[in-house]
């Protein structure tokens, strides 16, 4: 019988996420992720600026993460990715959050970055379910993920919202230090979708908001649009006509501005345009994309302790 990835007892050579660098977390180790044993969150709110099938208008129930697997140059959240913000809590706070977020009118659950805390969500996820959750659970990752992490996690996800990054293995390794972006991302994307499948496809309410499906996301970077594009025509080779999600809202942070070069500006209107029209020619029927000046605060909400749901346990 294949040993279960998502148990507390596998931190003590952590393998979670594809780089299984074997940290000793349940010794208070950090992994690459930054993370020991302990769950550590940095947000928890109503978020609007999701996808509108995951946002519609009451907002998505947003759970930020500390720390990151990737550790991605361009990162506009790096305090919380690399910079250990947030606060500990234990997994049934975790559960007591979830419920709260419904209570506020959530559509759903977004974990965003929860990679290297797969092992707690049964678990948290059950408690909360136990106590009158309700609502779908949204995994947002960045697509760098193991297929047995994904699988295990197959019966508890309702809707993945999965990025797809990079086409180029070379720019895995420049950008976000990974050897072996591509192929794992499209090992999980193809576990993603049969896990869809399996539980019986996309499915809706009245009103347009989804409680089952997929969505991959691609952000397109300046002076890359042709690694986009390829990204693009991978995840038609692997899922099919999936619905995507192109987005232009890429903006520098101090790091990028201060090295110059490529990812020190904005994408162009006609970089990003070169990049929809090939998923036109691909045929993706479900794509949502962005208007120009989509790049706002709202995109990137402030990390702070204040006024959110997160707080430290009694």
């Amino acid at each position: 019988m294949t040993r279960s990835l998502l148990l507390p007892s596998t931190l003590s050579a952590c393998e979670l996420c594809p780089r299984r660098c074997r940290a000793d977390r349940a010794a208070g180790e950090r992994g690459v992720c930054g993370a020991t044993d302990t769950l550590r969150l940095a947000r928890a709110a109503l978020h609007f600026w999701e996808e509108p099938p995951i946002s519609g208008e009451a907002g998505s129930g947003t759970v930020f993460f500390s720390g990151c697997p990737l550790k991605c140059v361009y990162c506009q959240n790096q305090e919380i990715s690399t910079g250990n913000f947030g606060i500990d809590v234990s997994p049934e706070r975790l559960a007591q959050i979830m419920l709260e977020l419904q209570d506020q009118g959530a559509l759903n659950i977004n974990l965003v970055t929860a990679t290297h805390y797969a092992h707690l969500l049964p678990e948290a996820i059950a408690t909360a379910r136990a106590q009158g959750l309700a609502i779908p659970i949204v995994y947002n990752t960045s697509g760098y993920e193991r297929i047995d992490v994904v699988r295990e996690l197959g019966d508890l996800v309702d809707i993945w919202l999965t990025d797809f990054k990079y086409a180029d293995a070379g720019l895995g390794r420049a950008l976000s230090h990974v050897p072996d972006y591509p192929e794992v991302a499209e090992a999980a994307l193809a576990e993603m979708v049969a896990a869809v499948a399996r539980r019986g496809g996309q499915e809706a309410r009245a009103d347009g908001t989804w409680t089952r499906g997929i969505i991959v996301r691609h952000l397109v970077l300046p002076e890359h649009a042709d690694d986009s594009c390829r990204v693009l025509d991978a995840i038609w080779r692997v899922a099919g006509d999936v619905p995507i999600s192109v987005m232009n809202q890429y903006t520098p942070n101090a790091a990028m501005r201060a090295a110059g070069g490529d990812l020190a500006r904005a994408v162009t209107e006609d970089e990003y345009e070169l990049v929809l029209d090939h998923a036109d020619e691909l045929g993706f029927s479900q794509m949502f994309w962005q208007e120009g000046g989509a790049v706002d605060e709202s995109f990137t909400p402030p990390f702070d302790t204040t006024g959110v749901l997160v707080r430290a346990d009694a």
